[in-house]
């Protein structure tokens, strides 16, 4: 029997590992493993638990529909996965083990512990590229090694793309009768181990919704995507993160579609589409960069200079950025945006990083450890690159004294405050004169309902850089 891993990865179509293993005639089962000890040590957030685990059901259903069973195990760390696993393979007399590559070093270690124990009793195991449109490691400089900028990368997979191409395999064909699939409502050890775990509203999953969404982006919003995407207040970006972190379609699945939607493949930034796709590969780099770099995984900063900085851990200043009562409206709409409803728009992502790192001049590990906690798109390796890109510790070509203003930024992508005033309900019915510097107006009023300004931003600027400028002497 050949038994299928299902990780981040949960879908039929353009499966790699779910279709090698459906070559030939033998059985084949699937299984995917909860594991909440080792969840809750990697900050995942409960609204990401809870949006994987209701595609699991959905991924139940379907390949029971296909006549193949999924599994399921409850494995508290990862350190117990080989031995669970390795019982598993003997109860059901698997022979292969197929799985597509994790790319975190935690996951990478248990992957390799996994191999090595399956070996002693016969089980091959067989991984596959199932988080990349191009393989990790494919895109190098002509030394061989990993570009440590995004632009040179950037081009360099356009032309590997444009060279290697790729292929979108639809999901594979009924193996046998349908099988029934109790959910995992049902199933007390689950309600035990994760708690309730009804599915968020405003994120339906599947592959079809994945596939909705996609398809709406592309008609309605692609072409416009370069103007619109920095505006929060706008339907301008995809919201299609969730689905890509949980596996629900794949890179390629949106690659293809950009393609057949524009009838060609974009390839620099005068024409349309290319911006998004821009993004896509903005998520390979990260990825590339993660794998092929595991100190990113273990809390280090991508410049390696950077470790010096004498950043702040201050409990009531990070409390008040992750409450959103810093005194700045775009910061604290971004962040009680963040805490509701578990997402968060790029260019706020940008604003509320800077300001947490290069105003407050918080260790970028707090920021990216809260995200964890809070995001349904929670993607170590995009997190990480974010992140340390905001800090100045991470792989970018700007110089270090690039700080966002938070009160500009504010003024230039939400002008009207329409996003500003849906999350601070305390601005709800201020001016837009006044909503970007609202505390004028507010004592004015009298009004004591909104926080002052936890720092002078020119003032905390200036210290930023002196951090930075510190590390040349």
């Amino acid at each position: 029997m050949k038994l299928v891993w299902f990780r981040h990865d949960l879908r039929l179509a353009d499966n790699p590992a779910l279709r090698h293993a459906c070559g030939g005639d033998e059985p084949v089962a699937a299984l995917f493993i909860i594991s909440p000890t080792q969840w809750r040590q990697h900050n995942m957030a409960p609204i990401r638990q809870r949006f994987m685990l209701a595609q699991v059901d959905e991924l139940g259903r379907e390949l029971g529909a296909l006549g193949i069973p999924l599994h399921l195990l409850r494995v508290e760390t990862f350190a117990e996965v080989p031995a669970a696993l390795a019982d598993l393979c003997r109860e059901l007399g698997v022979t292969q083990l197929y799985a597509n590559q994790a790319i975190e070093i935690d996951e990478l270690r248990r992957d390799h512990t996994v191999t090595a124990a399956l070996a002693e009793q016969a089980v091959s195991c067989h991984w596959f590229n199932g988080c990349c449109v191009l393989p990790p490691g494919r895109v190098l400089t002509g030394s061989g090694e990993m570009f440590k900028v995004f632009t040179p990368f950037s081009r360099a997979w356009l032309k590997a793309l444009d060279e290697e191409g790729f292929v979108i395999h639809c999901a594979p064909a009924r193996r046998g009768e349908p099988l029934p699939w109790q959910p995992l409502a049902e199933r007390a050890w689950v309600d035990e181990a994760l708690g309730e775990l009804t599915a968020d509203p405003r994120w339906p999953v599947g592959e079809a919704e994945a596939l909705r969404r996609l398809n709406i982006f592309l008609e309605r919003a692609v072409v416009d995507y370069g103007e619109q995407r920095d505006f929060p207040a706008i339907a301008g970006t995809s919201v299609l993160s969730p689905y890509l972190a949980a596996g629900i379609i794949s890179p390629r699945q949106c690659v293809a579609a950009l393609q057949q939607r524009l009838g060609y493949r974009p390839q620099s930034k005068d024409q349309p589409g290319f911006v998004w796709l821009n993004e896509l590969i903005w998520r390979e780099f990260y990825r590339h960069l993660l794998l092929l770099i595991p100190t990113l995984s273990m809390n280090r900063p991508f410049k390696p200079e950077t470790a010096a900085l004498p950043w702040s851990w201050d409990p009531d200043a990070f409390a008040a950025w992750c409450e959103g009562r810093t005194g700045y409206p775009i910061v604290d709409a971004a962040m009680r945006c963040l805490n509701t409803t578990g997402w968060m728009h790029n260019r706020l992502r940008m604003i509320v990083a800077s300001f947490l790192t290069k105003d407050l001049h918080i260790h970028w590990r707090l920021g990216e450890d809260y995200f964890m906690s809070r995001l349904i798109d929670g993607d170590l390796a995009a997190n990480n690159g974010g992140w340390q890109w905001a800090a100045g510790t991470g792989a970018d070509a700007a110089p270090y004294f690039r700080v966002f203003n938070p009160t500009t930024q504010g003024q230039r992508f939400d002008p009207r405050g329409e996003f500003i005033r849906t999350w601070v309900t305390e601005l709800a019915d201020i001016p837009a004169a006044y909503v970007h510097q609202p505390h004028d107006w507010l004592r004015l009023k009298r009004r004591q309902d909104y926080p002052a300004p936890m720092v002078d931003h020119a003032i905390a600027r200036v210290r930023a850089i002196e951090m930075f400028r510190s590390l040349e002497k």
